[in-house]
């Protein structure tokens, strides 16, 4: 071996561009390891072999263009640059390899500015981590590795304008012929900005970062060249879409008390599912047969990259979060119509209630531009190690402590409390877990159904506070989903806990998330109209006796007669009781069977579609600011402090 080792290593000495062979070499590593990342780590939904092709070959026009930034260096400081480059590009392909096995996404430039989260990640990050990522930097170690070595003799790189021209060419060539080959089969590929797991499938992941930075100063501009006249447009669809409240609802609420219960992580599946024989969900069931309740089984969650804080924007405003990045981090000093500020107007006293602290998600900020009156974070609870795992505040401590914070404000109140402990990955104290984990061996799955059997717990233990106080009987109470909390990276652990294969129809029939909504006094039910949290707002105003005919939502009262089930998804796929519409393909709702398009399937799509424009034109021009419904005052973020006034004493003592 080592005499065949040595007549290869003469035979690299001996070549006339053993610059240019290190080069070719490092290109041959790096791309490589990205096929086999694509292939070992994400899931782009490969349909044909275009496709197969396009995945093999998309990553070498990026790489070469990077590493042909190594040839503007000068002597031997080529191959240091080639070094810090590699280690560079396998980092960002490492980031998003770990954010996408939480979140089956990509990093884009919008959510790196939510650095302030990642400190809060705690145990998920090492969740996320195996012990053969390895892999991701060994091509960057064999490159140190030779450079350093006394064995191999690197010439200077003596590459003169002409061949680093040639270098930037073939580039710029293999990325033209990319592009036409992923036109061909995705026309329109750069303008379908919903799906970032299409630009990384045709173009890879390299150049995709290049194209989100692209987007991203696209839309930071979208502000600064936004006018009164580009409202019109939005009221006019918003006007011509308006559900008219069902008279059977409308006020019955009126002067209630509205409590949100914010369920994370928490989906459909767990509501009556058994496990080891037992009900995970006890409580949350009961509810379902409450009769003042009315239990929608037919409900989706419509977040994006923003997830639980994307959860929150849509059920506040009736907006949709972004397809890039989070609103509440990037957006937060836009001007709000939301639900607080709204009800503020009506005599309401509003507040949230979250047991972790008040910058995370940049809370702290935009809860200013919604109008909410008080925000109780983390300040304000007793975060002692024994009461706080994870992401925060337990959930039975977190309803424990917020109980005398709840009865200091006056009513009507409008309070959300946001929970905690059902988040990936799942941890739980053998103590506190009262159901066995499953067995699928997947262990975040295996310990959803115990974290979700603590959270039915806490919930039940403030609903009987809730009948003790009277506050029961004389408050709305909301309790949705947020997101999902299994990704579709966990697709075989949920297989063998639903009985069935998890295909692509499957997976988006797994978005559905609980809402229940309990009105005292009013007969309630299992409601089976599709819908998703773009509804929430307008269904909650009306049962409270305020129409919203003049206010920009892009959703609609799930109870009206006139309320519209179709529930687009934010990457662009959308679901209705007919047709469930995933990446271009079509299946029977019902069913699961692949249907053929039909131009009523195409109309649909262009409902989904123009929605999210819409409300993204809203959002990213900040539009709000040039309209003003009748009757609502603009709210004036400046009036708002969040800060705990106990903390300021003793500061100041």
């Amino acid at each position: 071996m080592k005499r065949i080792g040595g007549k290869l290593l003469e035979k690299y000495r001996s070549l006339p561009n053993q610059y240019t062979v290190f080069f070719i070499f490092t290109v041959f590593l790096f791309w490589m390891k990205t096929y086999a990342a694509y292939q070992a780590e994400f899931n782009l939904g490969i349909s044909n072999s275009l496709q197969e092709f396009l995945l093999f070959i998309n990553p070498v026009s990026s790489a070469i263009f990077f590493f042909g930034l190594a040839l503007l260096a000068k002597g031997k400081r080529t191959y240091t640059w080639l070094i810090i480059i590699n280690f560079i590009l396998s980092f960002i392909l490492y980031a998003n390899i770990v954010y996408y096995r939480f979140f089956s996404d990509f990093i884009t430039f919008p959510t790196l500015t939510q650095t302030k989260n990642f400190g809060d990640l705690g145990g998920s990050i090492w969740e996320l981590i195996k012990w053969y990522d390895i892999f991701y930097f060994l091509d960057t170690i064999i490159l140190i590795a030779i450079v350093v070595s006394k064995r191999f003799s690197l010439p200077a790189v003596p590459v003169g304008r002409y061949k680093k021209r040639i270098v930037f060419a073939i580039s710029a060539l293999i990325f033209s012929v990319n592009l036409a080959l992923a036109e061909a089969d995705r026309p329109q590929l750069l303008t379908r900005t919903f799906d970032r797991n299409y630009i990384v499938k045709y173009l890879g992941v390299y150049n995709y970062l290049i194209y989100d930075a692209v987007q991203s100063m696209k839309s930071s501009t979208q502000r600064a060249f936004a006018n009164k006249s580009d409202i019109t447009t939005v009221l006019n669809h918003v006007q011509a879409t308006y559900a008219k409240p069902n008279p059977k609802y409308f006020g019955v609420a009126k002067g209630m008390n509205v409590i949100y219960i914010h369920l994370e992580s928490f989906q459909s599946f767990l509501i009556n599912y058994k496990l080891h024989g037992e009900e995970v969900t006890p409580f949350l069931n009961s509810l379902v047969r409450d009769p003042n309740t009315f239990y929608f089984d037919n409900f989706f969650h419509q977040t994006g990259q923003g997830k639980t804080s994307d959860a929150e924007f849509m059920l506040e405003n009736s907006l949709f979060g972004l397809p890039q990045g989070a609103v509440f981090t990037t957006k937060g000093q836009n001007t709000y119509h939301a639900a607080p500020a709204i009800l503020s107007q009506q005599g309401y006293t509003t507040a949230v209630f979250h047991g972790n602290y008040k910058t995370f998600w940049n809370r702290d900020e935009i809860y200013k531009s919604f109008g909410f009156d008080y925000f109780f974070d983390a300040s304000y609870y007793d975060m002692s190690d024994e009461n706080v795992l994870n992401y925060g505040l337990k959930d039975k401590p977190f309803f424990r402590e917020s109980i005398p914070l709840l009865e200091s404000l006056k009513e009507p109140f409008y309070v959300k409390f946001i929970t905690l402990s059902n988040h990936f990955p799942y941890p739980i104290s053998e103590e506190e877990a009262t159901i066995e984990p499953a067995e699928t061996g997947d262990g975040s799955v295996d310990r959803y159904f115990q974290t979700a059997r603590y959270l039915d717990e806490a919930l039940k233990e403030f609903f009987d506070y809730l009948k003790k106080s009277g506050l029961y009987d004389r408050s709305v109470i909301i309790l949705y989903g947020d997101h999902y909390g299994i990704s579709e990276n966990h697709n075989k652990a949920m297989s063998q806990v639903l009985g069935k294969e998890i295909t692509p129809f499957e997976h988006a029939q797994l978005q559905r998330v609980p809402l229940f909504i309990r009105v005292p006094g009013v007969k309630g039910g299992i409601m089976h109209q599709y819908g998703g949290q773009i509804d929430l707002l307008p269904t909650v105003l009306h049962l409270l006796g305020i129409d919203t005919k003049n206010y920009v939502h892009f959703g609609t009262d799930l109870l009206s007669p006139e309320h519209q089930e179709i529930v687009p998804f934010r990457n662009g796929n959308f679901v209705t009781p007919t047709v469930t519409a995933v990446n271009g393909k079509y299946y029977d709702s019902k069913t699961g069977e692949p249907i053929k398009e039909t131009p009523e399937i195409k109309q649909l799509e262009q409902i989904a579609r123009t929605k999210l424009d819409l409300s993204d034109k809203v959002v990213y021009g900040d539009l709000l600011r040039f309209y003003t419904p009748k009757g609502f005052k603009p709210v004036d973020p400046t009036k708002y402090d969040y800060n705990n006034r106990e903390d300021k004493e003793k500061g100041s003592k």
